[in-house]
């Protein structure tokens, strides 16, 4: 069976590029959430995180195993920030779609806190689900297009 998750944590393109490649991930789509405006561009997107749309088979992974992998790729203890990023639309974002979802979320920052592989306090977000629009055609599968392209993410070393 399929499902999908929705993360940010800062420009979609390095995001979607990593989780792509994780086993069960059946599809990926960048684009924004979270904002002010309906649809939402590049140039004009008040409010909203650069996410990324992932369906995957429940039977390959899980909610858990692809929340615990974002945290891997992306640092969430800054504020508004991913690298050379600046401003709301790189925040580091959970956009739950139930309950469980969100308390599955919240155990998870628990658990990675309790272990203290970053220095400083966890700044992810966990905001209801609402919206996913789709960002442009040039976004989408970006680095696959542009392998030199910028990208500001990559696995960290500990594991959880």
């Amino acid at each position: 069976m399929n499902r999908i998750i929705y993360l940010a944590g800062g420009c979609f393109w390095g995001l979607e590029y990593l989780l792509r490649s994780r086993s069960g991930v059946v599809d990926t789509e960048v684009g924004y959430m979270g904002g002010r405006n309906s649809d939402p561009t590049y140039e004009y997107h008040p409010g909203h995180a650069e996410a990324v749309r992932i369906t995957y088979d429940t039977t390959l992974t899980s909610y858990d195993e692809l929340v615990r992998y974002f945290f891997k790729i992306h640092d969430p203890t800054t504020k508004n920030r991913q690298g050379n990023d600046i401003g709301s639309s790189y925040r580091s974002a959970i956009f739950y779609q139930d309950q469980n979802e969100k308390e599955k979320a919240e155990k998870i920052i628990t658990n990675i806190e309790s272990m203290n592989v970053y220095e400083n306090p966890i700044f992810t977000t966990l905001e209801p689900f609402v919206e996913f629009y789709p960002a442009e055609e040039y976004h989408q599968d970006y680095l696959v297009k542009n392998p030199s392209g910028y990208t500001c993410h990559y696995e960290r070393e500990w594991s959880i």
